[in-house]
């Protein structure tokens, strides 16, 4: 197993517990699902998913899962290079750059992953569904649409200066 270097900076936000129940002879048997995002604050983020009998086994099953899924995303300075909208099943996010001094504008779920991925302006809109499954995942893919002005600039064969102006 790989341990990240900066395991100790990480920060983790539990977004959503699910208690579940299962019908059994003697009654119900509860178990429960956290939905865990994870990012070192600096444009490095992932979710996990944890499920067990009890809540905070749950949720550091989901802290495991997400720093084994985390992706690095492209800032320009506290916010977003351009506009994007992230899709996941029904769920839809709309993520806009924002000014300095703007904050984070987001929901619950959305928020959880912008705040650890070190975003510090930005405005999101949730479109279609609102479960926080499909938000966290539908965040994300909005995040890695995103490229970088140097990556941008390479593909188009351009100087970063040209293609900012």
């Amino acid at each position: 197993m790989s341990v990240l270097p900066d395991d100790y900076e990480l920060i983790d936000k539990v977004v959503h517990i699910n208690r579940v129940a299962k019908v059994v002879k003697g009654g119900r048997r509860f178990s429960f699902s956290a939905i865990v995002v994870v990012g070192d604050g600096n444009g490095k983020v992932g979710y996990g998913m944890g499920k067990a009998q009890e809540v905070p086994e749950a949720i550091r099953k989901g802290v495991e899962k997400a720093k084994k899924s985390m992706v690095k995303i492209p800032l320009l300075e506290s916010t977003i290079p351009y506009d994007v909208i992230g899709r996941f099943g029904s769920g839809k996010v709309l993520l806009k750059p924002a000014s300095e001094g703007t904050g984070i504008i987001a929901g619950g779920a959305v928020r959880a992953v912008v705040e650890t991925a070190g975003i510090k302006n930005i405005l999101t809109k949730c479109l279609g569904s609102h479960n926080p499954h499909n938000l966290v995942k539908a965040t994300l893919d909005g995040l890695m649409q995103l490229k970088s002005p140097k990556e941008i600039a390479k593909v188009r064969g351009k100087n970063v200066e040209e293609i900012s102006a």
